[in-house]
């Protein structure tokens, strides 16, 4: 609807100001000027809640990043409760927050299973965590899934490249811990805003 309004495709009307209004506010919240700032962690990764934060960061990165076109095609900004935004500075926050996923963070490892040389072995992934059946023809049952592999503590036997997992905590440690899924296990609603951040800072 935002995007509607800077464009001038539609009328502006009290509900479509209250819908930029609350985009605005979020994004002023992210880019820390807003009067109820998102916490960042010391390495400066925007924090949201403890379980998967990944999924809230990419979404939030995913935002700024799809809002910064939409101001540099109205050239136009956004007024903050401590200061304006531009459509550049909301690309530079989003890009940071890449950044820090893909390896530019205090533990210097990517987040994205597979990219760079250090990054989460251990995802809580059923299907990463077994042994392929191309190496081992044995079948491992529902239970033996779990007795035999969910507590082995070697990396994954097949590597899920391209999962993003939660993420750090919010002092920005991480134990790559398969047994510790509100870190470590990759969802759908993490990497697919993701995909559309990198497709814009692309």
């Amino acid at each position: 609807m935002a995007k509607l309004a800077l464009e001038g495709k539609v009328k502006i009307n009290t509900k479509m100001e209250d819908y930029k209004s609350m985009a605005e506010q979020f994004i002023c919240n992210c880019a820390q000027k807003g009067s109820n700032n998102f916490k960042k962690t010391h390495g400066g990764l925007l924090w949201f809640l403890p379980w998967n934060n990944l999924q809230y960061t990419t979404t939030a990165s995913f935002v700024l990043s799809a809002y910064s076109k939409y101001l540099k095609a109205a050239n136009a900004s956004i007024k903050c409760p401590s200061g304006s935004l531009q459509a550049s500075d909301l690309f530079n926050h989003a890009r940071a927050q890449v950044d820090y996923i893909l390896g530019s963070n205090p533990k210097n490892m990517s987040y994205m299973v597979g990219f760079g040389t250090k990054y989460p072995k251990r995802p809580h992934h059923r299907g990463a965590s077994i042994v392929s059946i191309k190496k081992n023809r044995t079948a491992v049952t529902c239970t033996a899934g779990f007795s035999d592999w969910y507590h082995n503590p070697a990396p994954n036997p097949n590597v899920l490249t391209g999962a993003l997992v939660g993420g750090p905590d919010q002092n920005d440690a991480y134990g790559d811990a398969r047994t510790d899924f509100q870190h470590n296990e990759p969802v759908l609603a993490t990497v697919a805003p993701f995909v559309g951040v990198l497709a814009a800072i692309a």
